[in-house]
């Protein structure tokens, strides 16, 4: 573990620039646009209020408005700076909720269906207490201050109510625009437009809105971060371009809208048993009419089996397609159940199991996912889904290459990140067959020459392209398996082609992100996770003290300085509260925080938020991540 040194992260100094006469900009973490009339200012966007100190160096007395593009915190963190008897704040009504009742978009007991998550992990950043707003501005409504017009324009995309405020400047049109784009026709992050399972629903609201934009034809941009954007129209264009030819590489790369409408595969056969089909002498999965569900099953000649996931239809199911294999197929016992990855669909048949003295077993990586879901903040978490159960205990842990002699059999056992860093592989030669259970890292048809299989990009699986599904497309290269056995119920037969193509896939997403993201390394602005707290959330409910670790992720081949700062509710105290240090070369350094309730009555009920505000080599990025604790449980109703 690397411990934190006492260097402290160098600063950058701000200072204004003037942009445009009396426009001035000043760069923290985020731009924050000065307006001069006299002696009077409007600030669109507050960024940490580092500005307010600084007014008087460019006229500004008195400060009357500041505009608020986005719920985003970096957007707004120093508004507790503001004397509200002077400066009024308004911000876009569309994102109202979130401004207003910030705690309610992060769960203790997150459900996939919560609002603006992805499968229960939240995609809006809110700031840590509710904000007062004295104007919500509509879309199209005029904004008239000392004789400006500021034409309010909704520009979903970056965020869900992103506002933007077009100004003419004699023949020419500005606009204040928020985080839509970065300048050279860039995302300002792709995170925060990554709204569903991998569909495009971010996506596509983001591309409708740059085109609304260039159809407006500005001259310049102004936004939320990075520099002016000039030739603000032809960049538009340019970014418009680029983000639909991202898009069939984005979504999934298989017709996932049919797999519930495609008849029974020609190289399985009809059993007995209902929905259960054939896949060689020892092996069985759903058919079609159970699509999308998770079972497979390998049965030995002696009755003994080891299911492969099992998730998403009811006990009763279950018990009756047990009943019917035993009567039909010989089935004596269930020895185990190995579970693909951290994604709890593939195992809420859990209980059940666990009733039949069935054991779960997954690789290290994955078992504290099972246990300990809610200490994360990855979506499709077990108790997501609603299955009675919060947490599953794994009763045998595996190593990566693992060989379990099992039946006469040898099970292999290899790490296989893809869809979410937390996979696993198994496969074996199974009559005549090597067969791979590949979980959901890809899925299709490999006959149809236009699929590429790949299930969907989730950066909050914490699932970098180049560490995931690039991993996962090389392995299954250099094993070259006659069979991938996909969960739920996915079955493809001669892959060679196939997992090419998914190779090829992969390579090209990673040009994508290069070409969209503005940074060196563009893990920065797509992987949310690259500074996190373990446990994600932190129940002080029966306990004055617990231990939460900081990891600060380093992905640049050379040494990283860091500073990061708990944003602490009051009656809790954290030591250290800042941590200030190094983190060597693409690696990560672990930082424990010992965490005391000292007022509880001051922390009160239900879910509190800390924030972690961060400055990496200079770059005070703002409080970008967080987590949650909770003294007490709200009162029941």
């Amino acid at each position: 573990m690397l411990m934190a040194s006492l260097i402290a992260a160098p600063v950058a100094s701000a200072a204004w620039e003037e942009v445009a006469p009396e426009l001035w900009r000043w760069s923290g973490t985020c731009n924050a646009w000065l307006l001069r009339e006299g002696e009077a200012g409007l600030l669109i966007d507050l960024g940490d209020g580092s500005a307010l100190d600084h007014l008087e160096e460019v006229g500004v007395k008195h400060l009357e408005w500041v505009i608020l593009t986005g719920h985003h915190r970096e957007l707004l963190q120093g508004i507790g700076a503001l004397d509200r008897a002077q400066t009024r704040v308004a911000a876009p009504a569309a994102e109202r909720e979130l401004l207003e009742s910030p705690l309610s978009f992060r769960k203790w007991d997150p459900r996939l269906r919560d609002a603006y998550t992805v499968h229960g992990s939240s995609y809006v950043r809110p700031p840590c207490a509710p904000v007062g707003v004295d104007r919500w501005l509509e879309d199209g409504e005029v904004f008239s201050w000392h004789g400006h017009a500021l034409t309010c324009r909704a520009t979903p995309g970056h965020s869900p109510g992103g506002l933007s405020l077009e100004w003419r400047k004699g023949e020419q049109l500005w606009i204040f625009s928020g985080g839509v784009m970065h300048d050279g026709a860039r995302m300002t992050n792709w995170f925060d437009t990554e709204w569903d399972y991998g569909f495009g629903k971010g996506l596509d609201v983001l591309i409708e809105t740059v085109d609304r934009l260039a159809a407006a034809e500005p001259e310049v941009m102004l936004p939320s971060q990075g520099p002016v954007i000039r030739e603000a129209t032809d960049q538009l264009r340019r970014y418009s371009e680029r983000l639909q030819a991202f898009r069939p590489d984005y979504v999934r790369g298989y017709p996932v809208g049919s797999m519930t409408e495609r008849g029974l595969h020609p190289a399985t056969k009809p059993t007995p048993v209902p929905y259960v089909v054939e896949v060689t002498p020892h092996l069985y999965m759903f058919g079609p009419e159970m699509a999308g569900k998770n079972f497979a099953i390998l049965i030995a000649d002696n009755g003994h089996a080891l299911l492969l996931d099992c998730g998403l239809f009811p006990k009763l199911v279950l018990d009756r397609i047990l009943r019917e294999m035993e009567r039909h197929l010989g089935l004596k016992q269930i020895d185990a159940c190995w579970i693909s990855h951290s994604h709890g669909d593939h195992f809420t048949l859990f209980p059940a199991l666990a009733e039949r003295g069935v054991e779960f077993w997954t690789m290290e990586g994955i078992v504290d996912k099972c246990e300990n879901p809610r200490a994360y903040d990855y979506p499709a978490m077990i108790g997501a889904y609603n299955a009675g159960f919060e947490a599953a205990k794994i009763d045998r842990v595996l190593r990566e290459g693992e060989v379990i002699d099992w039946q006469g059999w040898k099970l292999h056992v290899d790490r296989m990140p893809g869809q979410t860093e937390f996979g696993n592989a198994l496969w074996l030669e199974l009559d005549g067959k090597r067969v791979v259970f590949t979980g959901d890292n890809l899925f299709g048809d490999p006959a149809d020459a236009t699929q590429n299989g790949h299930e969907c990009v989730v950066a909050r699986n914490s699932a970098l392209i180049e560490e995931g599904y690039l991993l996962a497309a090389e392995y299954l290269e250099k094993l070259k398996p006659d069979i991938l056995m996909g969960a739920h119920s996915v079955l493809m037969t001669e892959p060679a082609g196939f997992i090419g193509r998914y190779g090829d896939w992969a390579r090209r997403a990673i040009r994508h992100y290069e070409t969209l993201l503005p940074d060196e390394d563009y893990a920065y602005l797509f992987d949310p996770y690259w500074v996190s707290a373990y446990p994600y959330r932190v129940g002080l409910e029966s306990r004055d003290v617990q231990v939460v670790t900081v990891t600060v992720r380093n992905f640049r081949d050379r040494v990283q300085r860091h500073r990061v700062e708990l944003v602490l509710p009051p009656g809790l105290r954290a030591e250290p509260a800042v941590l200030e240090g190094e983190v060597a070369a693409l690696s990560r350094g672990t930082f424990p925080v010992r965490l005391t309730v000292e007022d509880r009555a001051a922390l009160g009920a239900g879910v509190r938020m800390v924030p972690m505000d961060i400055t990496l080599d200079g770059r005070h990025y703002g409080q970008w991540f967080d987590f949650l604790i909770r003294a007490q449980e709200e009162p029941k109703e």
